[in-house]
């Protein structure tokens, strides 16, 4: 029995190591967009993926046919919602002037591919909203406000 026992937990290590090895950098770059890291210095984003193949480890044996990428994915985003859109501007990244909400659905729709009603459901929102924020966010992303006017000699005014 120990064998049967010691051969399962074997397998299952071997499937892991498997999965990690091919999943783990897509989950980290999404949980780097997610924090607005810079990918070199992203110690937000890989707890958040430190915790979420964690969880899909300790749960490993109950997938019965789910997604582990999807888990992952699921457990990554939740870590997020729950924890870190409270207390986490972006410190930079190309998502880094979206607000933490905005950033979620961002990587969900653009960088997963997630559809709008399955995001709208992993965030309890009605898919519209999701839809409207990802527009706005996007648009954000892609035509940044400008900065102020500057302010001096070179500012158009034309000397009396």
């Amino acid at each position: 029995m120990r064998e049967r026992q010691a051969f399962q937990d074997a397998r299952r290590a071997r499937e892991f190591e498997a999965f990690v090895a091919g999943a783990a950098g897509r989950l980290l770059h999404a949980a780097t967009l997610l924090t607005a890291e810079h990918p070199r210095d992203n110690p937000r984003a890989r707890a958040l993926l430190t915790a979420a193949l964690a969880h899909t480890y300790a749960t490993w044996d109950r997938l019965r046919g789910e997604d582990p990428y999807d888990r992952a994915r699921r457990q990554v985003v939740l870590r997020f919602a729950h924890g870190a859109w409270r207390r986490h501007r972006g410190h930079g990244g190309v998502l880094a002037r979206l607000s933490p909400q905005q950033r979620l659905i961002v990587v969900l729709r653009m960088y997963e591919g997630v559809a709008e009603e399955q995001t709208a459901a992993l965030l309890g929102l009605p898919a519209e909203r999701v839809g409207a924020i990802c527009a706005r966010a996007t648009a954000l992303v892609l035509h940044p406000p400008r900065g102020p006017a500057p302010v001096g000699p070179l500012s158009g005014a034309v000397p009396s």
